[in-house]
């Protein structure tokens, strides 16, 4: 099950009851991977998601993995910091953070004070660099706590270490820039601190080498993506998770980065993702390109996807969009949707 933000922790960003029946409803995918959870408050950047930085939270997630377990899942956390896809409004008035001073200029983002342009974010400097480092390390921790089975850094979709990735964000001129290999340090120090709490087979990275989210796309992506997948290989990682698939956006300034091709350059477990169907996911498994396939938006409206897929029963009918994000405090769009057999029995 793919990372889906839900939006539904509230203003306090701690876990809720129902967030965990939405997780154990969703147990037999074989692995779940939480929704982006903030390991920091500098990290906030979306209203209502979950964050993994004090003792409430740690705690709330701990009922969420509890109940993931019992129903036999095994459960990852996503570890998020937003950088730039932030807004001022959520850090009382001082501005994101990013690798570089420039502002996303393709969208909006949604405040509590309704939607606003995005500003251009502050550069962090050299020095604050490890702080952010440490948070990671930090939440790592709380994760372990929490009795989570691993942890996934999210590198990907335009996000703060995708901002030092990418020369399109970052045009530093210390040791986080300039150079492939400079671009790519921040997430290097990042996974080595989360692997000092975890041992690395407990640890996935997410890349989205082909995304335009949140305005990115770099002419020499192909060149760092590669480079960045070349460092990872050796490191025992439980999975590189890519967002291969184009249907989340495509920046067009190559061919794509396909699964086929990182297999060439990734030695480790992988993950493909995005606009995958049963039959596209098992031909890719079938050809040796992954040995994995995660669902995103199938699973929001088909808890039991697994089963759907295993017995050929046909898929429920795409969740309304409206009610993705954080629709209300109640169980609509969330946890209210029926598994087959269910809805055989009631109908």
């Amino acid at each position: 099950m793919a990372p889906l933000t839900r939006a539904r922790a509230g203003d306090d960003r701690i876990p809720t009851a129902m967030m965990a029946e939405y997780y154990a409803q969703r147990a037999s995918s074989g692995l779940i991977i939480t929704e982006a959870t903030v390991i920091s408050q500098q990290g906030i950047g979306w209203l209502n998601t979950p964050g993994i930085y004090n003792d409430e939270q740690t705690a709330g997630w701990r009922e969420v993995v509890d109940a993931a377990h019992s129903a036999g899942g095994k459960i990852f956390l996503q570890l998020w910091h937003m950088g730039r896809s932030s807004h001022s409004s959520f850090h009382d008035g001082e501005l994101p953070v990013s690798a570089s001073a420039i502002k996303i200029s393709t969208d909006e983002i949604r405040t509590n004070a309704g939607k606003k342009e995005f500003e251009v974010p502050r550069a962090l400097e050299t020095a604050e660099v490890a702080d952010v480092v440490a948070d990671y390390r930090a939440a790592a921790a709380r994760a372990k706590e929490a009795g989570f089975d691993g942890v996934e850094i999210h590198a990907a979709n335009g996000y703060l270490i995708d901002q030092f990735l990418q020369s399109r964000t970052n045009q530093r001129t210390d040791q986080y820039g300039g150079s492939i290999e400079n671009r790519y340090r921040f997430l290097g120090e990042v996974v080595a601190a989360v692997t000092e709490i975890w041992d690395a087979s407990r640890v996935g990275v997410r890349l989205s080498p082909n995304g335009v989210y949140n305005d990115m796309g770099s002419t020499d992506f192909r060149e760092q993506f590669s480079y960045a997948m070349q460092q990872l290989s050796p490191l025992g990682l439980a999975y590189l998770h890519v967002v291969d698939g184009i249907a989340f956006g495509f920046h067009k300034l190559g061919d794509p980065m396909t699964l086929a091709e990182i297999r060439e350059i990734f030695s480790g477990p992988l993950m493909g993702n995005s606009g995958y169907d049963q039959a596209s996911a098992e031909a890719a498994v079938e050809r040796g390109d992954a040995d994995l396939l995660a669902f995103g938006r199938a699973y929001i409206s088909n808890p039991d996807l697994v089963e759907r897929f295993a017995h050929q029963w046909p898929l429920a009918t795409e969740a309304d969009p409206k009610m993705w994000y954080g629709a209300g405090p109640d169980a609509r769009g969330y946890t209210d949707f029926p598994t087959f057999a269910e809805a055989s029995t009631a109908g």
